[in-house]
């Protein structure tokens, strides 16, 4: 990935103060998504370094990282698994709690989505704490896949996410 188009994508993302609660800065990428120029140069980037490394799904992060997954997922030639938030999938799923910066949350995932053998891109928007992403690894592990990345448009390095993913490979567009 070329550093123009992390400069491209840096350039559409505005912040919004106090959203969504006080004192979070939130990451708005709605600029970005509607120019499809560097929407398409984001999703490349971020299948860059995962082409050819034998993900046969990409989980992708209620919701926004449903946005980034899929065309992910079609770039792969891989199947796409949903992580929801509890009670939003309509089959028996398997459940992982977790605390983000302001809140506590869970994720599922049907529990017939993914096998042992099955190799894993964990895919969302932003990592902030990593919260997130390393419930969703507890979910891939579960099932008995194997995760073998972390993809994500934007991170926010200045709150160590990434430490809470010390065996996978984590991929940005761009870093805050």
């Amino acid at each position: 990935m070329s550093a123009n188009v992390g400069q491209r994508v840096a350039a559409t993302i505005r912040d919004v103060p106090d959203f969504p609660v006080a004192g979070v800065v939130f990451k708005d990428i709605t600029p970005m998504l509607g120019d499809a120029t560097v929407f398409r140069d984001a999703i490349e980037a971020m299948a860059e370094p995962f082409l050819g490394t034998s993900v046969t799904h990409v989980l992708a992060i209620e919701s926004r990282g449903f946005l980034f997954a899929s065309p992910l997922a079609l770039a792969m030639t891989a199947g796409l698994v949903l992580a929801r938030k509890p009670g939003r999938l309509p089959w028996k799923t398997s459940r992982v709690s977790y605390d983000l910066e302001y809140r506590a949350d869970s994720l599922e995932v049907h529990v017939d989505s993914l096998s042992p053998g099955d190799r894993v891109l964990i895919v969302d928007d932003v990592l902030a704490t990593g919260g997130t992403a390393a419930a969703a690894v507890r979910l891939v592990e579960q099932l008995g896949a194997t995760p073998v990345g972390v993809c994500v448009l934007i991170e926010l390095s200045f709150l160590g996410g990434r430490a809470r993913l010390p065996d996978l490979p984590v991929h940005r567009v761009v870093s805050y």
